[in-house]
């Protein structure tokens, strides 16, 4: 039986929304009652675009989370080939300018729309395109820059140790349950961190090795409590930089 693959892509701007029904019926090689039975997409990331990853992820992930599977780089012509269990999936193509394969998309990384897909059988075709985000909500811009506010500190380990690659995650909500507003670059050697806000506010912080869904065991992770149970708020005022807001992370358990 001859596989059929289905696409419907539109364009808007610069961006490209691309909408894949993939239905591989009769397939392939029989697989036994009881075997999981796998299907294959491939295609391209343009424009070409190389060094891109594609990020599949499974209805009610985490979009923002670790993924369920990922596709190697993408070569110099964009194209990749990535196996996949039969079923249903949400797929988003990044690459980001740091090399980094999780984090924040920043401006000036590459990002697709987000692609609903059905994989059945083996091979589905598909092409997005992963244009450059020029702007970010959650980070400083150029403009926001000269506003001079922002908040610094270190980021320890338990020992009072400084922690290297660690990010703060700056929220504008007690409960610290949506994504963040404003997330740091990594810190280095010293745990120093400095992040810039666009205005004045009441924040609550935390800081994290690791970017994206909830902390995991053996993640390192702490919030700005000041010794409470519940998270302390950070008062900044406008063209302010607020120093020596310190947290320090303990590894999940």
């Amino acid at each position: 039986m001859k596989c059929l693959a289905m696409g419907r892509r539109f364009r808007g701007g610069a961006m490209l929304i691309a909408l894949l029904l993939a239905v591989l019926a009769g397939c392939g090689e029989r697989q036994s009652e009881g075997e999981e039975k796998l299907g294959r997409i491939n295609g391209r990331i343009l424009t070409p675009l190389e060094g891109a990853t594609l990020y599949v992820y499974k209805p009610g992930m985490d979009l923002y989370g670790p993924a369920y599977a990922l596709s190697r780089a993408t070569g110099p012509d964009g194209s990749f080939d990535l196996q996949l269990p039969e079923g249903d999936y949400i797929a988003v193509a990044r690459k980001r300018k740091n090399g980094d394969a999780n984090g924040p998309v920043l401006a000036g990384d590459h990002k697709s729309e987000m692609l609903q897909l059905t994989v059945r059988g083996e091979t589905a075709e598909l092409t997005l395109l992963a244009p450059v985000k020029e702007g970010d909500e959650r980070r400083l811009t150029e403009q926001a820059a000269v506003t001079d506010t922002g908040i610094s500190g270190t980021i320890s380990d338990a020992d009072g140790k400084p922690v290297e690659g660690a990010r703060v995650h700056v929220y504008d909500h007690v409960q610290m349950s949506e994504r963040p507003k404003f997330v740091s670059e990594k810190t280095g050697p010293d745990g120093r961190y400095l992040i810039y806000l666009p205005r004045g506010g009441t924040y609550y912080l935390a800081a994290r090795d690791k970017f994206g869904g909830p902390p995991k065991l053996g993640d390192l992770y702490g919030r700005y409590d000041q010794g409470t149970i519940e998270p302390s708020a950070v008062v900044v005022r406008a063209k302010e930089i607020l120093q020596g807001v310190d947290i320090r992370v303990t590894k999940v358990w």
